[in-house]
């Protein structure tokens, strides 16, 4: 009875062991195919909020130079906040988490050279050594391999007008139902169908939520598409707790933060809706595909003159603020400790933390000696390691 007491205790002390060195290996696996920048490693390994950021916006969503100076500034916005910016991004065929000042000028410069990469994308864009500007389902796929659990984007895709019968359905919502990172967005584009966009994200399983004081959903452009959201929260530290029982649940679906464009930008909504309606009669008869929401937004631009893309650069910089302040509650709740001192705001936002209080790390290493004794002859020891 005690040998195989022993044998059992031996079995299970082996198991973790095996159980932890395949999660190590698959988390050194995942970097070791990513090329994670210097400032973005350190603040994931001493449990610094990180905030992922996708490229598209940048290669396909923007025209330059406003497509640079918008990332920079999103960027400089996270810092603000007390967080690390990460824009994940695919340059000559290496998957990078978190880019210079000079590859965000590369991808900016360089947009017709870029493949708009999703999930489908990636084998093909890596063995040829392209350079690709990665979706929100791209950027979600990097992001949770580099263990980074929320993600800026303006708005994310969905299903689209007439999709019922084209089955023209964004990779986005897929990603969601099967990837555990959150997504902050100011919800889903206007020029989608967004009654069945909702549908297909609780079909998926996706906590969808929205940030302000009505359920009422955004459409990017609007604080109202005419549809509810299934719930809504006041606060960031809200949204982090749900982040933290979604991960002790251990749920693989993602969350929707969908937060309501700044309200003095809603007064273009309407103007910017009519354009779009103009502009989706125009993309029927010519556009498919991955093409059709670059196609869509540059013809609403042209049409609103410039007010749509100065209200889509406001939206975003909004998100990344929001996005920025949830990740660090969601590091407090997750790791309650000095080594990370919340950003101290005074009544006009501005950050009044002067330092960070580092924490000492020991490495080091555990052994376990295993000693037994075997008093009855016939009996043999099998220990299986």
């Amino acid at each position: 009875m005690i040998l195989m007491r022993k044998h059992y205790m031996i079995q299970t002390l082996v198991s973790k062991w095996s159980s932890s060195s395949t999660l190590l290996r698959q988390r050194s696996c995942n970097m070791c195919i990513l090329k994670v920048k210097p400032e973005v490693q350190e603040a994931l390994s001493s449990q610094q909020p990180v905030v992922a950021l996708e490229s598209t916006i940048i290669t396909h969503g923007m025209p330059f130079p406003h497509n640079l100076n918008t990332a920079r500034t999103v960027e400089d916005i996270i810092r603000n906040e007390g967080a690390v910016p990460a824009t994940i991004a695919i340059l000559e065929g290496q998957v990078h988490v978190g880019l210079s000042h000079t590859q965000l000028h590369t991808l900016a410069t360089s947009r017709d050279q870029c493949v708009k990469t999703s999930r489908r994308d990636f084998p093909y864009v890596l063995a040829k050594g392209l350079n690709g500007g990665t979706t929100v389902s791209g950027t979600m796929l990097i992001a949770h391999k580099a263990n980074i659990p929320i993600f800026v984007t303006g708005g994310i895709g969905g299903v689209h007008r007439g999709g019922e019968k084209s089955l023209d359905v964004s990779a986005d919502l897929m990603e969601l139902g099967r990837t555990p990172v959150t997504v902050v967005a100011a919800g889903v584009k206007s020029i989608l169908d967004i009654g069945r966009t909702l549908e297909y994200l609780e079909t998926q399983g996706v906590c969808v939520t929205v940030l302000g004081d009505s359920t009422k959903f955004p459409d990017f452009f609007t604080s109202d598409s005419g549809y509810d959201a299934p719930s809504r929260v006041e606060s960031t530290a809200e949204v982090a707790a749900m982040m933290v029982k979604r991960a002790e649940f251990r749920l693989d679906s993602g969350m929707l933060v969908a937060v309501p464009i700044p309200q003095q930008y809603q007064a273009e909504g309407f103007i910017i809706s009519q354009a779009i309606e103009t502009a989706v009669k125009e993309a029927e008869s010519s556009v498919r595909g991955r093409d059709v929401t670059p196609y869509i937004l540059q013809k609403v631009s042209e049409i609103t003159q410039g007010q749509s893309l100065e209200a889509n650069i406001a939206l975003i910089k909004n998100n990344a603020k929001v996005g920025a302040r949830i990740a660090a509650e969601y590091v407090e709740m997750q790791f309650p400790s000095p080594s990370f001192v919340p950003a101290q705001r005074g009544m006009d936002g501005q950050n009044k933390t002067d330092e960070l209080t580092p924490r000492p790390v020991v490495a080091g290493g555990s052994i376990v000696d295993i000693i037994t004794t075997v008093r009855e002859p016939q009996l043999k020891l099998v220990l299986s390691l």
